[in-house]
């Protein structure tokens, strides 16, 4: 569909709200929790949770701007905002999570052949399959490029030996995205991007247990572990360009609404720490960092759209997604600790029936918050993206 506005969206947002209505459930209403487990990579949807997903899958629109011949919606920019804004309207989330749609496909899209895209999008699209990435290892970490996972050429198929590290949601995943050397005499020139079956006796994966209580993370080893000739993406040393554009969209979506989103902590402070006679929160210095936090968590909403407006028909990487990512998660961060703050000793429990749920969940939050300013590209070396490609400050790093 064409980008377009006016009579025809409004039309589109009638046509939206007709069928959310009809088909969202009407238990999933009350369940304000309900989008943020379906983005807990091990939760299975069950009941309406799973009557939902398959009506999204029919209808597409959980992939709502990919290209309908592979089962997505085919909408426009235009009109994915609205579908979002409707679902907003009634509470609904989509219930295509992962890192199939919010990374792997839209990158799959662009550089993929038809092939790899009639077989792996459509059950991106349907909530089918799940995706992990294979990026970090023990000893590439902030420096990707000089991963050491092999891949050698074993005639009819690709043989890969090595192992990955944080490697999320590995212990669920059907396949990972996967850069490995296959050229060592080279550094970026020598790694390529390919898909791995995860159902296969040569993989074996080891989540660890973080401090906020849960195990999105894997130590994940390859053992001869096999990738056929046809699921390497991109060409054979070229994966660093594809690797990278992946990158930009993982810190797009990192630096979208899932850090900076949620209940208004201003509201939740009235309830905590009480409002003065204008009904505003009694504490005026919290007040006064609450609302800072607020209106830079709007700016940076704002930010994302016009970059995102900006970067139509623009197919190279782009490190605007840098500024966005440490801004993002900058403001969650802040937006997790004055949570805590604000809830006091009941924003500090473990369990137990003196907690509240929501209570319970802001401790864990402002645990595993902490990690977002290291993963997908540290804090550091976001910095370091935008001072060189960005700001053209030059690169003072000297040789010994």
């Amino acid at each position: 569909m064409a980008d377009f506005g006016g009579t025809d969206l409004d039309a589109f947002r009638a046509e939206a709200r007709e069928w959310l209505e009809a088909n969202f459930p009407k238990s999933l209403r009350d369940d304000p929790e309900a989008g943020t487990r379906a983005m807990t990579g091990g939760f299975k949807p069950t009941g309406d949770h799973l009557v939902w997903k398959q009506r999204m899958a029919e209808k597409g629109w959980g992939c709502p701007t990919w290209p309908k011949k592979y089962g997505a919606g085919g909408l426009s920019q235009s009109e994915a905002r609205v579908l979002q804004q409707e679902m907003d309207r009634i509470g609904a989330y989509n219930p295509m999570v992962g890192m199939g749609l919010s990374m792997f496909g839209p990158t799959l899209l662009e550089y993929g052949t038809e092939d790899q895209k009639e077989r792996h999008i459509p059950p991106i699209v349907r909530g089918e399959i799940r995706w992990c990435q294979g990026y970090s290892e023990p000893g590439a970490g902030s420096d990707l490029a000089s991963l050491q996972t092999k891949c050698e050429d074993a005639g009819d198929h690709w043989k890969i030996n090595g192992q990955k590290i944080w490697t999320s949601g590995a212990q669920w995943a059907d396949w990972c995205f996967c850069l490995v050397r296959t050229d060592t005499s080279k550094k970026h020139e020598g790694i390529s991007f390919v898909l791995i079956n995860m159902n296969q006796p040569g993989v074996e994966t080891r989540p660890i247990k973080l401090i906020a209580g849960s195990s999105p993370f894997c130590e994940t080893f390859f053992t001869d572990a096999r990738a056929e000739k046809n699921d390497m993406v991109g060409p054979l040393n070229g994966g660093w360009t594809v690797g990278k554009r992946l990158l930009q969209h993982e810190r797009s979506g990192q630096g979208g609404g899932r850090m900076t989103g949620g209940a208004k902590v201003s509201e939740i402070a009235k309830t905590y720490v009480g409002v003065d006679e204008a009904g505003r929160i009694a504490d005026s210095d919290l007040r006064m960092r609450i609302a800072r936090n607020e209106m830079d968590a709007r700016a940076h909403g704002l930010t994302l759209q016009r970059a995102f407006a900006e970067s139509k028909g623009n197919s190279s990487p782009s490190a605007a997604t840098s500024i966005m990512k440490n801004s993002g998660t900058w403001i969650g961060q802040e937006r997790a600790e004055l949570l805590i703050e604000v809830m006091g000793a009941q924003g500090l429990g473990w369990s137990g029936d003196d907690f509240q749920k929501d209570e319970l969940e802001a401790v864990r939050s402002w645990l595993s918050g902490k990690a977002w300013t290291i993963f997908g590209g540290s804090q550091e070396v976001q910095s370091n993206i935008v001072s060189k490609r960005i700001l053209g400050l030059p690169d003072t790093t000297q040789s010994s």
